[in-house]
């Protein structure tokens, strides 16, 4: 989206800890790691994030499907595209077992 990004993921687990990795590491890693790309590309320096993040943390995959279906159908719903697969900045990361585009059309 032009505005904003929605992500998806399960979280890995930090092996020294037995733990997985808190969600504010993640996004502080993303959030370094992706502004210092965007800044480099468009040959600027300066903030591209805002300080929070809205995140939810679903705890089953009782709702999962509807919020990679409301993930997806974002940019069709912003009229951005008329069908989500046309969305080039769209990246959707298939899995053995687990969801895939055609299943939520």
């Amino acid at each position: 989206m032009p505005d904003h990004v929605h992500l998806i993921f399960t979280p890995l687990v930090n092996e020294e800890v037995s733990e997985v990795y808190p969600l504010c590491e993640i996004m502080d890693a993303i959030k370094g790691a992706s502004a210092h790309k965007i800044n480099r590309l468009l040959g600027r320096t300066g903030k591209v994030w805002q300080t929070e993040s809205f995140d939810r943390v679903l705890r089953s995959s009782e709702k999962l499907d509807d919020k990679i279906q409301y993930v997806l159908d974002n940019p069709v719903r912003k009229g951005l595209v008329s069908g989500w697969a046309e969305y080039r900045w769209l990246w959707y990361r298939e899995q053995e077992n687990q969801y895939r585009p055609e299943m939520l059309t």
